[in-house]
């Protein structure tokens, strides 16, 4: 899952993103508001996290304009301790969740979490469940009946958006666009390489290969 933070509070913004990576998350970080209503506008983020303090552009407005626009995209508020005036203005605007500041790294994961299993429909709770497997996000495993299967940082995140769209026809380059972040290499033979490690791991019929259009993973989300 890839995801926009966007912080200009660098300390706490280093914070975050080394959270968020060891969680198997791709994550494209900005400091100023005006880059942020362009980027998060034109890039197939799965969820934002906005601060609504920024330079350039007040956070609250890079929200409106993306609303504007059409942006369904996820957005997670940051607002300052107390501040609830700030919280009801961005809900109004289009946010989907807020958190207040100081939070603990566990309550932002568990949130997203939430968001994100949201967005697709899905139920929130401690497993994400499709196609007969169960994968635990916070311990990054899955288990299939009485077994439990360990998986590589780059299998954990392949399977978990795999789950997140049971049923999808998925391409290549969208899997891609959805499991980098925006400075990293993006190489379609490395993504076959770890969709065939997951069959090795979890059986051949778990993921169809569509000829010339993708891939699709078996079964349907509970």
């Amino acid at each position: 899952m890839r995801l926009l933070l966007v912080e200009d509070h660098v300390p706490l913004a280093d914070e975050l993103l080394a959270n968020l990576k060891t969680q198997g998350y791709a994550v494209d970080w900005l400091a100023d508001g005006r880059d942020a209503a362009v980027q998060g506008a034109t890039e197939p983020y799965d969820l934002i996290i906005l601060d609504l303090g920024l330079p350039g552009l007040p956070g609250l407005e890079v929200l409106q304009q993306w609303r504007q626009q059409q942006i369904a995209t996820p957005v997670l508020i940051l607002t300052a301790r107390g501040s609830w005036s700030e919280r009801i203005e961005g809900l109004k605007a289009g946010a989907d969740d807020y958190l207040t500041k100081p939070f603990h790294p566990e309550e932002l994961l568990l949130r997203i979490q939430g968001l994100l299993r949201r967005a697709r429909g899905l139920a929130n709770q401690p497993q994400l469940l499709a196609a007969g497997l169960e994968l635990d996000e916070s311990q990054q495993q899955v288990t299939r009946g009485d077994e439990t299967v360990q998986l590589t940082a780059a299998e954990f995140r392949l399977l978990r958006y795999f789950m997140l769209h049971p049923g999808q026809l998925l391409s290549k380059s969208h899997l891609a666009e959805h499991l980098y972040d925006g400075e990293s290499e993006r190489d379609s033979n490395v993504l076959e390489v770890h969709v065939n490690h997951l069959r090795r791991k979890l059986g051949r019929e778990i993921i169809e290969t569509r000829r010339g259009q993708g891939y699709r993973f078996a079964g349907d989300s509970h």
